[in-house]
């Protein structure tokens, strides 16, 4: 799942290439990923794109004739092929294409079983639901603890399924949850009405830490490499089995509310907060 340290990356790359370009043209091989229907995402054809911004793990493209967004779902994501570049011979589950006017082009591509990518045209970013209900981004240089501590509250909820509810924080996923809470050396499934105040600072910290150091070290990868280093990047998540980097214990795989979760059992002991 994209999250917000990859998408930020996306943003980057693609904004210093498609700023100031027109869209030449909107293909939609999937129209079930149009949830605009009254504004067609080929209504932006000849508009200049102004710019780009990422919404949690959105992306909005900011056009002279509106707003187009793009949520990326569980396995959404953009391919760039520069102007003159000869598409790949491997097969793409392509849903969409984006051709601007000097020829290069980005390729919507949805790889997963259940189609998730969605496509609108809007007037502003929050006219969409689900950017209006997003909570405070920690990858905002004016993110605090106090919107942190409002975003847990007093809440009965296991704080691994807290970290990623976007009406709570925006950007976070099942991959960077885990690294958190591994940072922080707090158990998935505790609740977070259970954390005391040097758990919350260290998980505020680690959320903060762990988030924009990623960014920062995705920043200038292009986007076909963005997963594979992500990937390559975990200390817990994806590797259970494997011995923790901090102390050696052998990382453990659970299940959480029906979200599967790595953590160490010594670092983050299940008991910690009780």
């Amino acid at each position: 799942m994209p999250e917000s340290p990859e998408v930020q990356a996306l943003v980057e790359f693609l904004d210093e290439r498609i700023r100031g370009r027109a869209i030449a043209a909107v293909d939609i091989d999937e129209f079930r990923v149009v949830k605009t229907r009254e504004r067609p995402p080929a209504s932006l054809v000849g508009a200049r794109i102004e710019g780009l911004s990422r919404f949690g793990k959105h992306v909005g493209f900011d056009t002279t004739a509106g707003w187009l967004m793009l949520g990326f779902g569980r396995n959404g994501w953009i391919r760039w092929l520069d102007a003159g570049e000869p598409p790949s011979d491997e097969p793409v589950p392509e849903v969409a294409r984006i051709v601007l006017d000097d020829g290069a082009a980005m390729r919507i591509v949805d790889t997963g079983d259940f189609l998730a990518v969605t496509l609108s045209v809007v007037d502003a970013p929050r006219d969409l639901s689900g950017i209006a209900a997003l909570g405070p981004d920690p990858l905002s240089a004016d993110f605090t603890r106090e919107e942190f501590d409002r975003a847990l509250g007093a809440r009965r909820k296991q704080i691994k399924a807290l970290l990623q509810e976007q009406s709570s924080l925006a950007g976070i996923g099942n991959a960077y949850s885990d690294e958190i809470l591994h940072r922080a050396r707090i158990a998935p499934a505790v609740h977070a009405a259970l954390l005391g105040d040097d758990e919350r600072e260290r998980l505020f910290q680690a959320t903060v830490d762990v988030l924009r150091g990623a960014a920062a070290d995705r920043r200038g990868v292009p986007p076909h490499e963005l997963k594979q280093a992500k990937v390559a990047a975990m200390a817990v998540h994806g590797r259970g089995g494997e011995p923790c980097p901090v102390c050696g214990t052998t990382i453990l795989d659970r299940t959480f509310g029906g979200a599967s979760a790595q953590f160490c059992p010594h670092c983050q002991p299940e008991h910690s907060a009780a």
